[in-house]
């Protein structure tokens, strides 16, 4: 069973990763940062639907701050969503501000409403931190999702990844008339492929949503991660693998009925195969982002230590034992897990 470190340490983002995100437009000046929501007057938990507690508290502001921070925070959506364009303001507004009381990043989430249909949408206002910019950033160029938050001083902003909780969906959804299991034994095959690959940690299953895309005949599902604290920080090689986790064990086990040895090698190989095809269309930016990682600290001596000798020994390869950081161990990983990714032939569905 893998044993998350009780504190995840913070990391600051680095000159040199400031300016890779100015170069690829992340970094833009807010008007509203994390600090200025630190300075709620009252709070009170914030329950779910099925009554609930969420371990979410909605806050409160004196009534000129709330004024100030709603115009701001939207603002802010405005940037996020449309570069800018502040047109889309006039109809909107922030119906609510909840504050994240568990957990590394004590994140604020913000929903804004339009006043025109009562839609709304979200988005998180956190601490600004190299583990997960470069989360961010590797999730934006080798997944199949995008992935848009921006940067200014100490806060990042990032958007709202819709889906169902990966908790809920193994409890609630997983065992509907209508699930297709072999397609959500085959996406979470490919999901645990994407992890290791670009050693993404603590998988476990509230730190990733599930997608479902109704098709004309079935369902369709996607896994994508929502947390990025542990980008490239564990010491231990099962860290990266969500297969690991207990909280996943039903799914795992899905896996092991319903899909055999070689099926498994196919989806792995497939989802190698996407990926390299992503890594090459972005190449020179994925490069801009190692050569700041391979400059950058982000985890702990005896971490990286132990990292290296584990992936050295699943790899078979010493070169692992040569790399001096986190940011050497994901470079070689890729290399070695993408630039010879197997060709994919036809094969079973």
């Amino acid at each position: 069973m893998n044993t998350i470190s009780k504190k995840k340490l913070f990391y600051p983002v680095s000159e040199r990763l400031r300016r890779y995100m100015r170069t690829y437009d992340r970094e833009t000046q807010l008007p509203v940062h994390y600090e200025d929501l630190l300075h709620y007057t009252d709070s009170f938990p914030y329950f779910d639907t099925k009554g609930v507690d969420t371990l979410w508290e909605t806050v409160m502001y004196e009534q000129q701050s709330q004024q100030e921070l709603n115009t701001g925070l939207t603002m802010i959506y405005a940037l996020l969503k449309t570069d800018g364009d502040m047109s889309v303001m006039e109809h909107l507004y922030v119906s609510r501000i909840d504050y994240c009381t568990f957990g590394n990043s004590n994140p604020f989430r913000v929903q804004i409403m339009n006043q025109l249909n009562d839609n709304y949408d979200y988005f998180y206002v956190k601490r600004a931190d190299a583990s997960r910019i470069y989360g961010l950033e590797l999730e934006h160029i080798l997944s199949p999702g995008r992935l848009n938050y921006l940067v200014d001083g100490d806060s990042l902003i990032e958007e709202h990844i819709a889906g169902i909780p990966g908790d809920a969906f193994i409890k609630d959804y997983l065992n509907r008339k209508t699930a297709n299991k072999v397609r959500i034994a085959k996406e979470f095959v490919k999901f645990n492929e994407r992890c290791f690959i670009r050693l993404l940690g603590d998988m476990r299953s509230y730190n990733y949503v599930v997608d479902v895309t109704p098709d004309f005949e079935d369902e369709q599902y996607r896994v994508r991660p929502i947390d990025f604290d542990q980008q490239s920080y564990e010491g231990k090689k099962t860290m990266y693998l969500p297969q690991f986790f207990k909280d996943n064990n039903v799914i795992v086990n899905l896996v092991l009925t319903l899909l055999k040895p070689d099926v498994v090698r196919q989806y792995q190989n497939e989802e190698r195969t996407l990926m390299f095809r992503r890594l090459k269309s972005a190449r020179y930016r994925l490069k801009d982002l190692i050569d700041c990682m391979r400059k950058d600290t982000i985890s702990t001596p005896e971490k990286i230590a132990q990292l290296k000798q584990e992936l050295a020994e699943h790899h078979k390869s010493n070169e692992f034992l040569k790399c001096k950081c986190m940011g050497d161990l994901v470079r070689l990983n890729l290399k070695i897990m993408l630039v010879k990714a197997p060709v994919v032939t036809a094969g079973k569905v």
